[in-house]
């Protein structure tokens, strides 16, 4: 079996240590190393070989965002998952769209924590319903400030997507796997995978999060319910 090899980014020393043996006695995830901020991070990334990290958002000397940013443009495959506090939720946004996986709160029952770092490792997208309503709040928040952002056009034809992309991206909105959309549009999952490949590229984005938070950051979706 494969184990998991993950590392905690984090400025605060009890907390990494914590984290770590929270993890390892209660999973078979390998802490591979701990930084305690984003420029020891990236050194961590060119020695071990990671399939994971957790990373804090506001450390000195380099923050999370910029730590993401830098280690999604160098190691695409190592996957980030943001750990966060309520009140870091505007920071939330700029670590996704720099290419985050998902983000957990760190005060998060250490269960949920593990079965998050199990769920991106398999390519899943991680965004918590709270922190989500939190977060797509600020986004609502920002768009009523400026209106005039807001082109016609784009809501009409956005990114020149077509109806069935936009049905797929409308059920990645709502947290659906790959396996429940092939099922729910009578799709094999190779396609559902290519429509997905597709959105990712016509929005410019380099995951499943990034693409949900631009769906919902744009109105890309106009009717939620159906």
């Amino acid at each position: 079996m494969m184990v998991i090899k993950a590392a905690i980014v984090e400025d605060q020393e009890i907390l990494r240590k914590s984290l770590k043996i929270v993890i390892e006695s209660m999973s078979d995830i390998e802490i591979v190393g701990t930084a305690e901020n984003g420029a020891k991070a990236i050194e961590l990334c060119e020695m071990e070989s990671l399939d994971i990290l957790l990373m804090d958002i506001q450390m000195p000397v380099m923050d999370g965002v910029k730590a993401t940013d830098e280690i999604k443009k160098r190691w695409p495959h190592i996957k980030v998952i943001i750990l966060t506090t309520f009140q870091d939720v505007t920071h939330v946004l700029d670590a996704l769209n720099a290419g985050a996986d998902g983000y957990i709160l760190k005060a998060v029952d250490p269960e949920f924590l593990i079965q998050g770092i199990k769920m991106v490792y398999h390519g899943g997208s991680l965004i918590p319903q709270q922190l989500a309503k939190e977060v797509f709040g600020q986004i609502q928040i920002k768009k009523n400030e400026h209106p005039e952002q807001l082109d016609d056009n784009l809501i009409n034809h956005p990114y020149d997507l077509n109806n069935q992309e936009l049905k797929v991206l409308k059920y990645l909105t709502q947290g659906l796997s790959n396996k429940d959309i092939s099922e729910m549009m009578y799709l094999s999952i190779g396609t559902v995978k290519n429509y997905i490949s597709i959105i990712y590229s016509k929005l410019n984005v380099r995951n499943r999060s990034s693409a949900i938070i631009k769906a919902m950051e744009e109105s890309l979706i106009a009717d939620k319910k159906h």
